[in-house]
């Protein structure tokens, strides 16, 4: 089959922008509302999308403020409202976020293979190890673990769960009323994990689904975060302004997982692009103009804070002038050392930089015709920049409507988007491969 852009939708209910809230074509309660993202869903499944993404924060406190003003303050918790969503749905997969850093493995395996059970094997687990302060607060701690601490744990972490998904065969179970047999107790499994981080025995009491296991997803852009992501993710979602920063992770990501003994084809590479979509590169700036003049001062402020690391205080500063050092800290560093970048190679003020980020938070923002939008994405993917692209749509529903009615007919006319889901599974319409149990694989051998 030729190769074909991957997309996923990244649609918090609140609106990606910190201002969309404030639009007039956004449900207020857009967070907290259930019929809306069930309407966000089938959207997304009508425009063919391969996954439902929602990342996911274990504190309100961000960086001194409240990131994207009030209408981001609540939100429910993607694994508990992916499962209210997948009835509405048939094809479209969900990519929930969970913490390794806070999480125990055992309960991560446990709901992400409900998940994938309830949804027909739709389901995907973003993996993070969770940065802020205020989060360590809410988890029994008074600081947050070093950032080289939090991938250490993730790496087992991410190990753990895996051995937890194998606990049983695929052809475990008989379910024989007549004899009385329910399943081969000698296709169920132990963990018997112990580690520096964790001690599970197992077995995991949720059975495998028709993908095998939930995909693993991941996004760390940082060194810690690469070794993590070629190690272990089948999507990588990544953060890049220019392509030309985009094929540099994306060649270093396929030569680590190729290293590792991974197939890089099966390492997808999917850069976040927030798109102002409109008929005409005019109308498209329109839309941008509007949801930028929508920012409260005080949200932008609280924005830069929190992506600079939570330390830089910004109350006083000259919002004309440029973007002040900011101290180092345990938190995002990737996203720091990005945030300053954007800052430094476009000469923004910090009102200019608040303004430019306020709607992917230092992904690529596109404002432009459906065709130029068509244009870029077509540029990364046939030149080592991506395998796909997550979009965050700037406001919703407008901003996931106009992509699915403009632009995915325009990829789909050069051949690039796929014109019906391939498969039933989130695995099969990404193109990996099933995952082999590896009891399965040990018993073949023997009895060879």
């Amino acid at each position: 089959m030729k190769r074909q852009i991957k997309l996923g939708a990244f649609l918090p209910g609140g609106g990606q922008h910190i201002a969309s809230w404030r639009h007039p074509d956004q449900p207020v309660d857009g967070a907290v509302n259930l019929k809306f993202h069930i309407e966000l869903a089938q959207a997304a499944e009508r425009g063919l999308f391969d996954a439902y993404f929602l990342a996911d924060g274990l504190a309100i406190s961000f960086g001194g403020g409240v990131e994207g003003g009030n209408a981001r303050v609540v939100g429910f918790e993607p694994v508990t409202l992916f499962s209210a969503l997948a009835p509405f749905t048939k094809h479209i997969g969900f990519i929930a976020t969970s913490s390794t850093t806070y999480e125990e493995p055992y309960s991560v395996a446990r709901k992400f293979a409900s998940l994938d059970l309830i949804s027909g094997g739709r389901a995907g687990w973003n993996v993070v190890t969770t940065a802020t302060e205020a989060a360590a607060r809410n988890f029994n701690l008074e600081r947050q673990q070093p950032h080289a601490t939090r991938y250490k744990r993730a790496a087992e972490h991410v190990e753990v769960v895996k051995k937890l998904w194998e606990s049983f065969d695929d052809d475990v179970f008989i379910r024989d009323r007549a004899s009385g047999v329910y399943f081969d107790v000698n296709k169920v499994h132990r963990t018997d994990h112990r580690g520096e981080h964790f001690r599970v025995e197992g077995p995991l009491n949720v059975p495998r689904s028709p993908q095998g296991h939930p995909v693993i997803v991941q996004a760390g852009q940082s060194e810690d975060g690469r070794g993590l992501a070629a190690a272990s993710a089948e999507v990588i979602f990544t953060a890049h302004q220019k392509l030309d920063t985009a094929q540099e992770f994306y060649r270093d990501i396929k030569t680590r997982a190729r290293s590792l003994g991974r197939d890089p084809a099966h390492v997808l590479v999917m850069p976040g692009v927030s798109p102002f979509v409109g008929r005409t590169e005019a109308e498209a700036r329109k839309k941008y103009e509007r949801l930028t003049s929508l920012i409260i001062e005080e949200d932008g402020l609280a924005l830069i804070s929190g992506l600079t690391g939570g330390e830089l205080d910004l109350r006083g500063a000259d919002l004309d002038g440029p973007l002040p050092p900011a101290p180092p800290t345990e938190g995002m560093k990737s996203r720091q050392e990005l945030i300053r970048r954007i800052a430094d190679e476009n000469n923004f003020s910090i009102r200019q930089l608040y303004q430019w980020i306020a709607s992917a938070r230092g992904h690529f923002t596109i404002v432009g015709s459906a065709v130029q939008v068509a244009d870029t994405l077509q540029e990364w993917f046939e030149n080592e920049g991506a395998d796909g692209f997550n979009i965050l749509p700037p406001w919703l529903p407008t901003g996931l409507n106009d992509f699915v009615d403009l632009v995915i007919p325009e990829l789909q006319r050069r051949g690039l988007f796929r014109t019906a889901y391939e498969g039933k599974t989130l695995r099969e319409n990404l193109g990996l491969p099933f995952p082999q149990n590896r009891w399965g694989a040990a018993y073949t051998e023997a009895a060879e």
